[in-house]
């Protein structure tokens, strides 16, 4: 990127909405002046997920010191700032809370508006954020622990969702594989780590609606086709291989291929539906190989210009925030009563 002119306004983002603290400094062009974040990775390793009393207590540690680091980093003070954004949908509700309550005390005192942003959609704007000119209007897919949602995005903060999970997202079953697979938490990247070094057609796992009309997904299938494969069925007396370090990449490499075609089928018949030639990707999953590679093979295919997230902005962060900047253009500005919108985002199929 280039660097930001010495008169550009400069926004403060924060992000709270599961289990990363984080905050950036982000000017009207878009330039991201510093971005921290905070991990939570080992207060919930041992719990195999994200618990959310521990997350928001978490928050509340971690939010001011995340804070004085961006501003620190950036070389900005409160004085210098022209508005506060934060992410307040969807998410955890006391971790929501936690950031949103800091931007309202900061908005405050500091008398600069307030600006509310949609989770989602900000994982999705970070795909612009790396382009070199307009990406929308697009196809958006966010793939990630909590969400596998498709959108039409008609503008930068236009986003109609037309397809999502029925059950699990596609980042949870990751986790849930490696889990059973024996590998650490967060699993997306040790099964895409281990995956490299299986072969992805040792096992047939299943695709669920690949050949549906619907723009659908499900993943609790495949969750409990690699349990029972690697560890057995209950009841069932035929033995179980042991889980080699040969077979643990098989099943990984197996199942990863099983997700990843599905979630490349979908992206292909959404963008045929609604007419689009510009897909982009944002999210947690959005960081695997895999699936990149495979997303590659689509465009030369078929032509799709395919804008993934720059890696440093597919984890939870609160640069993509730097939607806020269209926000207000738009003047779509929140009032000190503004609250959270938690939860998980999914379409009634």
């Amino acid at each position: 990127m280039a660097n930001p002119a010495s008169d550009a306004k400069v926004l403060l983002a924060l992000e709270s909405s599961c289990d990363e603290t984080a905050a950036a400094v982000i000017d009207d062009q878009l330039h991201v002046l510093s971005s921290v974040v905070a991990t939570q990775d080992e207060l919930h390793q041992r719990f195999g997920g994200v618990v959310p009393e521990i997350a928001s207590r978490a928050h509340l540690e971690n939010l001011l010191p995340v804070i004085d680091e961006a501003l620190s980093r950036s070389g900005k003070s409160l004085e210098d700032l022209s508005a506060i954004a934060v992410m307040t949908e969807p998410g955890l509700v006391g971790s929501l809370l936690v950031g949103l309550t800091a931007a309202k005390t900061l908005a405050l005192v500091t008398d600069r508006p307030l600006v509310t942003v949609n989770h989602i959609h900000a994982h999705l704007f970070a795909c612009q954020m790396d382009a070199d000119n307009d990406i929308f209007p697009a196809l958006g897919l966010v793939v990630s622990g909590g969400h596998t949602n498709l959108y039409d995005c008609r503008s930068a903060t236009e986003y109609e969702l037309i397809g999502s999970t029925i059950d699990d997202a596609a980042g949870e079953a990751f986790d849930k594989a490696a889990a059973i697979l024996g590998l650490p938490y967060p699993g997306g990247p040790f099964i895409s780590r281990i995956a490299e070094k299986g072969d992805p057609k040792a096992f047939r796992f299943p695709r669920t609606f690949i050949k549906d009309e619907r723009l659908a997904f499900s993943f609790s299938g495949i969750k409990t086709a690699i349990r029972y494969t690697a560890l057995g069925q209950p009841g069932s007396r035929e033995p179980v291989p042991d889980l080699d370090e040969q077979r643990i990449a098989d099943l990984a490499a197996s199942f990863q291929e099983a997700v990843v075609d599905v979630l490349v089928a979908k992206c292909r018949q959404a963008a045929e539906r609604y007419g689009r030639t510009t897909l982009c990707i944002g999210g947690g999953v959005a960081a695997n190989l895999r699936f990149r590679e495979r997303l590659a093979e689509m465009a030369s295919q078929t032509g799709f210009r395919i804008i993934i997230a720059p890696q440093s902005l597919c984890t939870d962060n609160a640069a993509m925030a730097a939607i806020a900047w269209k926000l207000l253009e738009e003047g779509r500005v929140a009032a000190l009563d503004a609250d959270v919108v938690p939860g998980l985002v999914r379409l009634k199929q």
